[in-house]
């Protein structure tokens, strides 16, 4: 990814507490659907600037939430001490994606241009709306583009560092 190491941590979830006193954790999943972050071992979790790689000993969907035991944590005390932790994977453990089809990570930070070849501005985020994922992009303003092949994203060129959209400068939306 441009601009990006190949080899950076992207981030998959959080955790947010502990889940009874045996040192499970529930844990926040960005993931599709949830409960596919229990797919990923070893989980990598960033404490003090520094990622650390720890084994996924077991995990479930709990009601609507994700609950996982980690090793080495044991008891409630430490499980509290990882709340606010960010969840992360090495890119190589990502599954391989059809053509035409892009984990979210992806597509951030890549330039987004009309075709016209006016620059819009980068993609800073997603957003899943029900119908399309909609890219925040941000530039001299911030717009709202779905994320709608091949009807509105014409090209998505990773190697390139950027994707080219039927989008109109002045179609703000998201002002």
């Amino acid at each position: 990814m441009p601009g990006k190491a190949d080899d950076a941590p992207i981030v998959i979830g959080k955790l947010i507490g502990a889940h009874g006193v045996r040192g499970w954790l529930k844990v926040y999943s960005w993931t599709q659907p949830r409960e596919n972050i229990l797919r990923y071992d070893p989980w990598l979790l960033r404490r003090n600037g520094e990622w650390r790689s720890v084994r996924l000993l077991d995990g479930r969907k709990q009601g609507k939430s994700i609950v996982a035991r980690l090793d080495g944590v044991d008891d409630r005390d430490e499980a509290l001490a990882l709340r606010e932790v960010e969840v992360a994977i090495r890119p190589g453990q990502l599954e391989a994606l059809e053509e035409g089809e892009y984990y979210w990570a992806e597509l951030i930070g890549l330039q987004v241009r009309n075709l016209g070849g006016e620059t819009l501005g980068e993609v800073t985020n997603l957003m899943e709306t029900g119908a399309d994922d909609v890219l925040v992009v941000r530039g001299e303003v911030e717009r709202l583009i779905p994320f709608s092949q091949p009807e509105i994203v014409r090209r998505v060129d990773l190697d390139a560092g950027e994707i080219v959209v039927d989008w109109e400068p002045d179609y703000l939306q998201g002002e």
